[in-house]
């Protein structure tokens, strides 16, 4: 049975059997904006959610728990590692890097980043007095190889396990919202940023810019096909506003092939367009299957893209108001 959990931003939605009849659970949080997500190592059911104003906190279907990250900062990115499902990374506003190896009960500063030559240029536009790290991705093929995208500003590349860090490599984006990796291609990274969209062949040490065809250029949510890594889908606008505001959204999805042109994907089921804000993917192991959400529903694709159908949930209007922050799909 496939689970998904979906961050709106004042409440998680947990959809079981999303591949088949879907039945909707609705928790409600008050913590501020839900803010990312990341998979709990001990229950398919369990997640592990980033706020704005209460942390990191651990939800399941009858509690939920505070985590103690660092010093109560806003918990902007989780990831939980490939190799070890009690190892958890978790990044903060203003930029700080934590790490967890007991399943989020406890968590080590990564010290380091807030030290590198670019950190004085870091800026986040809505709020430009800071910044913050907006994504962390743990290498598939080597755990201690770390990516991380600090919205704005830099792109983070350590091989130490986070003991160092490399900034700004040959040809990286500046904002980049969500990178992508792929267990069956070592040194592929894909990056949605909002200056563009990137990918790297060798680990993040190069990138380079695919953009023929892709007409909207503010990247937000990337994701390679579980069956063939040179295909991934991307989420776009023309600008923030028009990615993250319901009242003046208008976004798009493409999808890109190998070296080919990148291609639009409209009218396939999924809703784009106008009052439609940026979508967010995620898949499990299957080929050609990914999830998509954004303010008009929840969506399945069997065949990477071509075509689209809602799950089977109620959609409160009040959801169309709101935006999804992070998706994860799990297998019970």
């Amino acid at each position: 049975m496939v689970i998904v959990h979906l961050a709106l931003d004042d409440r998680l939605l947990t959809v079981s059997d999303a591949g088949g009849a879907a039945t909707l659970a609705t928790t409600p949080l008050d913590t501020g904006r839900l803010e990312c997500l990341a998979g709990a190592s001990d229950d398919p059911r369990a997640v592990l959610v980033g706020t704005f104003e209460r942390g990191c906190l651990r939800v399941t279907d009858d509690r939920v728990d505070d985590l103690d990250v660092g010093e109560d900062d806003p918990v902007m990115a989780l990831s939980q590692s490939p190799h070890d499902a009690e190892t958890y990374y978790a990044g903060t506003e203003p930029s700080r890097l934590y790490r967890s190896s007991d399943g989020g009960e406890t968590w080590t500063h990564l010290d380091g980043i807030g030290e590198l030559s670019s950190e004085p240029e870091w800026f986040f536009p809505p709020r430009p007095d800071t910044h913050h790290v907006r994504w962390i991705e743990v290498d598939p093929f080597d755990p201690d190889r770390l990516y991380v995208g600090i919205e704005a500003g830099a792109f983070l590349l350590s091989t130490d396990g986070g003991e160092t860090w490399r900034e700004r490599p040959a040809g990286a984006r500046r904002d980049n919202h969500s990178l992508e990796t792929s267990p069956d291609r070592d040194g592929l990274v894909y990056a949605a940023a909002g200056d563009g969209f990137a990918r790297s062949i060798d680990g993040g040490e190069t990138w380079d810019h695919p953009q023929v065809g892709l007409d909207h250029r503010y990247c937000w949510s990337v994701v390679a096909d579980p069956g063939d890594p040179e295909r991934v889908l991307v989420s776009s606008a023309s600008g923030a506003s028009k990615a993250h505001t319901p009242v003046s959204a208008e976004s798009h999805v493409y999808r890109l092939d190998g070296e080919a042109a990148w291609e639009r994907l409209d009218d396939r089921g999924l809703p784009t367009g106008d009052g439609v804000v940026r979508t967010v993917f995620s898949t499990t192991d299957e080929t050609g299957v990914v999830y998509g959400a954004n303010n008009r529903g929840l969506y399945r694709s069997g065949d990477f893209g071509d075509t689209w159908r809602a799950v089977p949930i109620e959609w409160d209007d009040a959801f169309e108001r709101q935006v999804p922050h992070g998706m994860i799909v799990r297998r019970a």
